[in-house]
Order: C-alpha cells, then structure tokens, then sequence
C-alpha cells in the first residue's frame, strides 16, 4: 500500500463532502507532476484529506483509493470547471481516480501544527514553495500525521 496526500479547497470539495458521498470521483487535477503521481494510485491505497485556500488549512481525514486512475473526462466537457481546451477524445493527458470516505478527524490538525511536528522535514507539504495538490506520504510520516491528528 502507498500513502498519499491530497487537497482540495473544503467550499469546492471537503471531507463532509466525501463523508456524505461515501464514494466519489478525484478529478479535475491539471499539474502534470500531481497527474504522474495519480498514475501510480492503486486501489486500497490510503490518502490524508487536505483542506487547502482556507483558514486554516489542515488535514481533515482519511480516505482510500477505490479505482485506478481512468481518463478524466472533466477536461472534455465545456460545462466543467476542469475543462481543457487543449485536449480532445484522443489525447486526453488527465486522469482521475475514485475515492471513498474512511475517516474524519477529530479536528483539524492545522498547517501550522504540521510545522511543528517532529519527523515531518521531507514531508512535501512542508517544502518551501510546493503548491502540488497531489503527493505521496513516506510510511513513517504517514504514522507521525495520524497520531497527531487522532489527538483531541
């Protein structure tokens, strides 16, 4: 299994929207290097939940991967927010994955929280000027973020 870190702005896409929904699709991610990392998602991989553009951002949850990555039609449809004109039914660079609800933290664990944590220096997240919103967690900072958001 591999971990991940996802983040999505909560008025667009939240934790209580996933709670509600169970199950929904990932899409609309338009970075190459976030999209590479998508390639690599398998089913039952986990993910932490990121509230991100938003005061304060943080981790909200958990969830887990539930299908490969597939080609995202968003970028097709002049109807969607994700839309790219650039791509066409025959090259459609994009993908997206299905996602399903795991867990949602006591509170949210803060970016600033996050900064303090010991363990956490190679974390991407916390790496001046990384914007990615896709990007994968190491098994041992994986442990270091839930125990402390498990923490009330």
């Amino acid at each position: 299994m591999t971990f991940w870190l996802l983040k999505s702005e909560p008025d667009t896409f939240s934790i209580d929207d996933l709670r509600d929904q169970q199950e929904a699709p990932w899409d609309g991610v338009r970075n190459y290097q976030a999209r590479n990392f998508m390639q690599a998602m398998q089913p039952g991989d986990s993910f932490l939940f990121y509230h991100s553009s938003c005061q304060p951002p943080g981790l909200a949850g958990i969830g887990r991967i539930t299908r490969a990555p597939y080609p995202d039609q968003t970028a097709l449809n002049p109807e969607s927010p994700y839309h790219d004109p650039r791509c066409h039914a025959e090259r459609l660079p994009w993908v997206a994955v299905d996602v399903a609800f795991v867990e949602k933290f006591p509170r949210l664990l803060s970016l600033a929280e996050l900064r303090e944590l010991a363990g956490l220096e190679g974390l991407a997240l916390l790496q001046r000027g990384s914007r990615l919103s896709v990007m994968p967690v190491e098994p041992d900072q994986w442990k270091i973020l839930l125990a402390a958001a498990r923490r009330t």
